[in-house]
């Protein structure tokens, strides 16, 4: 019998490390090849992870809500003997030998973010250290693979998760003037997290007057924050969330990690932008027309073509026009996208997710609703992969299909504005025809835009909304 490694995974370039989040199969349970054995959670996307290889669940090395470094091993598989002609296996109970000289090997590795996974076979006798490449200083578990520094010295795991902290976190650090070296991290090996940041701003000034010592995690002892001098507060910093006491019968339910992450953005976001809202109602005739007469052609394509897909298309046509809506704040600038990439809010049973349709302005009406619908199924189902979640420059959501009539949504950082679409229904309705009103039955819907006030102005978002609302209510086949 053979027994093969699974791996923490690299779910995208920027991310270091993951949560295992659940375990789908159990020790002792058999397992096909690439069918699902763990799932995990990142500061991006949650996954369902494959098995490398058919066989037997052998060990779990990383349990349920544990963090660790990706190329970290998590579990072994037990395999059968026609497994290893694909990867040779060392002798039942050993380990290979260690890459360092003299270094006893470890029973449960955790190989550090970049490394390659140990070899499963035992290694031939080490050279002397002379010998060895002056780049690859293998005798120090800590050092990742080729990563350097911008000096060229090989950078530890330590460094590189410091320097890998999230977009998020360096941008508000960057908003803020704030050191990230300075912040006492509870993330792996010290990487300052999301809520590292909002608690050193929220309670850092008033910590370092009274020699307190910086908020830990559930499990973690606190760490003395360093004397960095007088930190300025943000007159906006986020407040602590109350703890309320359950009473008897009441169910307490711990948040997931997607729970925290959307609990953590939406309050950062209502924090650092000056929401304003502005409200059109749409006349969706011209457009359910079209849908009638397309929609079993998209079916027998295998799409299924909806309001939002026309939406979308309509949206990612006028952003172009409208750049400012396609935007985002830079410390005092303005940084204008040259892509035009459309989130597109999914909601799950576990939380939000928002996956992104990358150049939506090059894709005709059939490509947008196939994309909406391959990634709205994929979400639902944790096939998404972390780089179909980034770079989003305008967000939609739709809590229409729930029958909500209108929403006013908290905006995407670091986007300039999201679009809400509210349900679409048949009314009655007064229209003029040869100069005569008359009631008639429409389809409408209303659409709202959340946006940024510091960077766009109202006339900005109304011309904008106005043109979406002419394109929508006089769209035809040719617009596809």
């Amino acid at each position: 019998m053979a027994k093969i490694d699974v791996i923490m995974p690299q779910m995208g370039e920027s991310i270091a490390e993951g949560t295992l989040s659940r375990w789908i199969k159990k020790v002792g349970e058999p397992i096909k090849r690439d069918e699902p054995i763990f799932e995990i959670s990142t500061d991006k996307v949650d996954a369902e992870i494959p098995a490398p290889s058919a066989g037997v669940l052998a060990e779990i090395l990383v349990q349920e809500g544990e963090t660790v470094a990706v190329q970290t091993v998590v579990a072994r598989i037990e395999t059968d003997a026609t497994t290893k002609a694909e990867k040779p296996a060392h002798p039942e109970g050993t380990r290979p030998a260690a890459p360092s000289p003299g270094a006893p090997a470890p029973q449960k590795p955790a190989s550090p973010a970049g490394a390659p996974p140990a070899p499963l076979a035992p290694a031939p006798a080490v050279p002397p250290r002379s010998a060895a490449r002056p780049t690859e200083p293998a005798s120090d578990p800590r050092t990742v693979g080729d990563a350097t520094g911008g000096n060229g010295v090989i950078e530890s795991i330590e460094e590189r998760l410091q320097r890998k902290s999230t977009p998020l976190v360096r941008k508000i650090a960057a908003e803020h003037k704030i050191d990230i070296s300075a912040i006492p991290g509870t993330g792996l090996s010290g990487r300052v997290t999301k809520n590292d940041m909002l608690s050193y701003m929220e309670g850092g000034a008033a910590g370092q007057r009274g020699g307190g010592a910086a908020p830990a995690e559930p499990g973690r002892a606190p760490r003395e924050q360093p004397s960095t001098g007088p930190l300025p507060r943000s007159p906006a910093s986020l407040p602590a969330a109350a703890t309320v006491d359950p009473w008897p019968g009441d169910r307490v339910e711990p948040w997931s990690r997607i729970r925290k992450l959307t609990a953590d953005h939406m309050v950062m976001s209502r924090r650092v932008s000056p929401h304003v809202n502005t409200i059109f109602e749409i006349d969706y005739t011209r457009v359910a027309q079209v849908r009638a007469r397309s929609k079993k052609e998209y079916a027998d394509r295998g799409v299924n073509l909806t309001y939002l897909a026309f939406i979308a298309k309509i949206v990612a046509d006028n952003l172009r026009k409208h750049p400012v809506l396609n935007s985002a704040v830079s410390g005092e600038s303005t940084l204008f996208r040259r892509d035009i990439n459309l989130g597109i809010a999914v909601a799950l049973e576990w939380g939000l997710i928002v996956p992104v349709i990358k150049h939506a302005d090059e894709l005709s009406l059939l490509g947008i609703a196939r994309a909406i619908n391959d990634l709205g199924e994929r979400a639902r189902s944790k096939k998404l992969s972390p780089d179909e979640v980034q770079k989003g420059t305008f967000t939609i959501t739709n809590p229409g299909v729930f029958g909500s009539v209108l929403g006013t949504p908290i905006i995407n950082q670091p986007q300039a504005a999201i679009l809400c679409v509210g349900s679409i229904t048949k009314q009655p309705a007064v229209i003029t025809v040869d100069d005569t009103d008359m009631i008639a039955v429409r389809t409408r819907g209303m659409l709202s835009l959340a946006f940024d006030h510091r960077i766009v102005d109202g006339a900005d978002a109304d011309r904008f909304m106005a043109d979406v609302k002419a394109s929508l209510e006089d769209f035809t086949e040719a617009g596809a």
